[in-house]
C-alpha cells in the first residue's frame, strides 16, 4: 500500500538507537512524574492533617470479583503489550510488516483507511513507537491502581478508546472483512475484547449488581461462540481440508508460518508437528473445532437462563473450564503464543477471551455490600470555580488516596507518549531521521563556495555572486536521468513548500552533470516532465562542457557514463551555502528507496538546513 513503509531495515540502527534513546528519557520523565506526584502528595497531607483526615466519598460496593480479574487481567495485558511495543524493530517494522500484511486481504476501502494510520507512523516512526509504548503502560498502570470510583471507571473508557484505535488501525477492523476469518487465528481482532473488558469495567457501580449482566455476558458469549462455530464450519473457506489442490489449507498455512517465527527450539518444533497433524487431517481437526465451538457455545446460552444457573451451576463451571482448556490449547498451537519474532504487538485473542469466560462465571457471585461513608453535614453544592481553587484542589489532593495519586500518574504517562506524537502528526512532513538514516549526518563546513557562472533553463545567465543575500540549496542532475535526479528533483520542490514565507529567501539550484546533454533544451525538458516550471526560485543550471567540468571538480562531484551511453552514474551531494556565499553544510543526499516518507524527509532536511544557513548568514 502506497505510502504504508519508509523503506528502512527494521533493525536501521540509527532508527533503533534514537527510539531507544526516546524511550529512556520518557522512561525517566515517567518515573519523574510519580516521584513528583507522591512527594507533592505526602507533603500536602503534611500540610493539611485535617483534610488528610477528612472521610472519603460517600462508599460504594466493594469491588466484584469477575471485575477483579477484567481490571487486572486486561491491566497486566496492556502492560505486557507496552513492553512488547519497545522491540527495536517496533519503530520501523509495525507498519510494513504488521498492519501492512494484516490489511492486505481487506477491502480496499479498509486497506485506505489503514494506510492512513499506516503512513502517519512511517512518516515519525520514533515518536510513533515511543507513544504507543507509554499510552499501552499508562492504561495497563491506570487499570491497575484504580480499584473504584470515577477514576477507574475513566481507565476502563481508555482501555475501549485506546482498544479501538488499534482494532481499526492496527488490526484492519479485526480482519472481520478479510476471508481467512477463523476463531482459531484470533479473530475478531484481540483489541476487540479489550474494548468489552474495558467497557465492563468503566459500568457504575450500580449495575454491578444487576442480574441482566450475567446473562448478558453468558448469554453474550454463548452466541459470539456459536457464530464462531458457524464460521469455522463454513464451505469453502479452506478450513476442513489440509490440504486443498495441493497447497496448504488455511489452518495447514496459518499453523506452518507460526512454525518459521523466531522462537525457542521446543516450541517451534511443537507448532510444527501440529502442522503436520492438521496437513494429515485437516477434516477430523477441523471438526473437532466447531463442535467444540458449538458445544460450548450453547452450554453458555442455556447457563445464562436464571433457572438454569441456580439448579445447575456445575454446567457453567464445565463450560468455562473447557473453554479456558481450548484457549490455551489454540494459544500454544495456533497462535504459538503470538508475541515471538520482535515483532508480535500482543499474545493475539486467547487470553483475553479467556479472561472474559472466567468473569462472566463469576459474575454470579454475590456482590459484596456497600460500605457507607458517614452522612455529609447539608449545604448547597460548591460550583465549578470554588472547587478549582487551590485551597480546595490542595485539601482533595490531601484526602485522596494513594491509588488516586498513582492513577493520576498513570494518567501523566499516557500523556507523555501521546503528546509528541500528537506534535509531530501535526506536521505533515517526516521527521528528518529518516534521511539521517539513509545518508547519516551532515558535514558542516565553513569556506568560501566555488563560484559558478552558468545558464538557467530560461537561458538567463546566473552565477554565484548574483545569488548573495539568499541560502543557497545546491545539488548536481542529470536531466536525462530516470532513478535518482527525479527522486532528488521532487525533495528540492517539496523543500520549497515546507520553507514557506522564507522560500523568497532561498534559492533552489540544481547544475547539469551530464556534458552529453548539456542545452537547455534537456533542463526545460526535465523540469516539464517533474513539474518544477511552476517553482517558484528553482534554477536548474547548465553550460558548455568546458564550463560544467571546472565546477563539478571544485565541488567533488563524480560521475561515470553508464552502458547505453546516455544517463551517467554519479555522487549524490547536495551543498547549503549562506547568504555571504559560504558552504554551510554538505548533505550525502542518494534518496535511498524513494518512499513518500523518505522523499518528506529529506526535503524537511533540507528546508531546516536552508533555514539553518539563513540565521548563520
Amino acid at each position: 500500500m502506497p505510502g504504508m513503509t519508509n523503506g528502512l531495515n527494521v533493525n536501521d540502527p540509527i532508527v533503533v538507537a534514537a527510539f531507544r534513546t526516546a524511550l529512556l528519557h520518557q522512561g525517566i520523565a515517567a518515573l519523574l512524574i510519580f516521584a513528583v506526584l507522591s512527594v507533592a502528595w505526602v507533603a500536602i497531607r503534611e500540610w493539611r492533617p485535617a483534610a488528610a483526615a477528612d472521610p472519603a466519598a460517600p462508599g460504594v460496593p466493594a469491588e466484584p470479583a469477575w471485575r477483579q480479574v477484567l481490571r487486572i487481567g486486561f491491566g497486566l495485558l496492556w502492560l505486557f503489550d507496552g513492553i512488547l511495543q519497545a522491540q527495536p524493530a517496533m519503530a520501523v517494522g509495525l507498519p510494513s510488516q504488521v498492519i501492512q500484511p494484516g490489511a492486505s486481504s481487506s477491502p480496499h476501502w479498509v486497506q485506505h483507511l489503514v494506510n492512513w494510520a499506516g503512513t502517519a507512523w512511517s512518516y515519525h516512526p520514533v515518536q510513533a513507537g515511543a507513544a504507543a509504548v507509554w499510552i499501552q503502560v499508562g492504561i495497563g498502570l491506570w487499570l491497575l491502581f484504580a480499584a473504584r470510583g470515577p477514576m477507574s471507571r475513566l481507565a476502563g473508557l481508555a482501555s475501549v478508546g485506546w482498544g479501538l484505535v488499534v482494532w481499526v488501525f492496527g488490526e484492519s477492523l479485526g480482519g472481520i472483512l478479510a476471508p481467512g476469518l477463523s476463531w482459531l487465528t484470533g479473530a475478531p481482532g484481540a483489541a476487540a475484547f479489550y474494548c468489552v473488558a474495558g467497557a465492563l469495567v468503566a459500568l457504575p457501580a450500580r449495575y454491578w449488581r444487576s442480574p441482566w449482566l450475567s446473562r448478558l455476558l453468558l448469554g453474550g458469549t454463548g452466541a459470539f461462540l456459536g457464530a464462531m462455530a458457524v464460521l469455522q464450519s463454513w464451505p469453502g473457506r479452506g478450513f476442513w481440508q489440509g490440504t486443498l489442490r495441493g497447497q496448504p489449507g488455511s489452518l495447514t498455512s496459518m499453523v506452518r508460518s507460526m512454525a518459521t517465527t523466531p522462537q525457542p527450539k521446543a516450541l517451534s518444533g511443537l507448532v510444527s508437528g501440529f502442522g503436520s497433524l492438521v496437513r494429515a487431517h485437516g477434516f477430523a481437526v477441523n471438526l473437532f473445532a466447531v463442535a467444540a465451538l458449538a458445544v460450548l457455545g450453547i452450554a453458555f446460552a442455556v447457563a445464562a437462563l436464571p433457572r438454569v444457573s441456580r439448579s445447575r451451576p456445575w454446567l457453567l463451571r464445565a463450560a468455562v473450564i473447557a473453554l479456558v482448556a481450548l484457549c490455551l490449547a489454540d494459544w500454544v498451537l495456533v497462535q504459538d503464543f503470538g508475541f515471538f519474532g520482535g515483532l508480535g504487538t500482543d499474545p493475539n485473542s486467547m487470553i483475553p477471551i479467556a479472561l472474559l469466560a472466567i468473569a462472566a462465571y463469576l459474575c454470579l457471585a454475590p456482590v459484596p455490600g456497600t460500605a457507607e461513608a458517614p452522612a455529609a453535614a447539608a449545604g448547597p453544592r460548591p460550583d465549578w470555580r470554588s472547587r478549582i481553587r487551590p485551597a480546595a484542589l490542595s485539601g482533595w489532593f490531601a484526602a485522596t488516596g494513594v491509588r488516586t495519586v498513582l492513577s493520576v500518574s498513570a494518567i501523566g504517562v499516557i500523556i507523555l507518549g501521546a503528546a509528541p506524537m500528537a506534535a509531530a502528526q501535526a506536521s505533515s512532513s517526516a521527521a528528518p531521521i529518516l534521511a539521517e538514516a539513509i545518508d547519516g549526518s551532515s558535514a558542516p563546513l565553513s569556506s568560501p563556495a566555488p563560484a559558478f557562472a552558468l545558464t538557467d533553463q530560461h537561458g538567463r545567465h546566473v552565477t554565484l555572486a548574483s545569488l548573495r543575500g539568499k541560502a543557497v540549496l545546491l545539488t548536481f542532475l542529470d536531466p536525462v536521468c530516470v532513478t535518482d535526479c527525479p527522486l532528488e528533483a521532487q525533495e528540492f520542490r517539496q523543500a520549497g513548500v515546507l520553507l514557506g514565507a522564507d522560500d523568497s529567501k532561498v534559492e533552489l539550484v540544481a547544475v547539469n552533470l551530464n556534458p552529453l546533454y548539456s542545452s537547455t533544451a534537456y533542463t526545460q525538458a526535465f523540469d516539464r516532465e517533474e513539474q518544477l516550471t511552476g517553482v517558484r526560485d528553482w534554477l536548474f543550471l547548465t553550460g558548455s562542457p568546458a564550463q560544467l567540468r571546472p565546477i563539478w571538480r571544485q565541488y567533488g562531484v563524480a560521475s561515470q557514463t553508464l552502458p547505453g551511453g546516455s544517463m551517467l552514474g554519479h555522487s549524490d551531494v547536495a551543498f547549503v551555502i549562506g547568504p555571504s556565499g559560504h558552504l554551510r553544510q554538505e548533505l550525502d543526499f542518494d534518496p535511498g528507496p524513494g518512499t513518500a516518507a523518505t522523499e518528506s524527509s529529506f526535503a524537511t532536511e533540507l528546508a531546516t538546513a536552508a533555514r539553518q544557513a539563513l540565521g548563520s548568514r
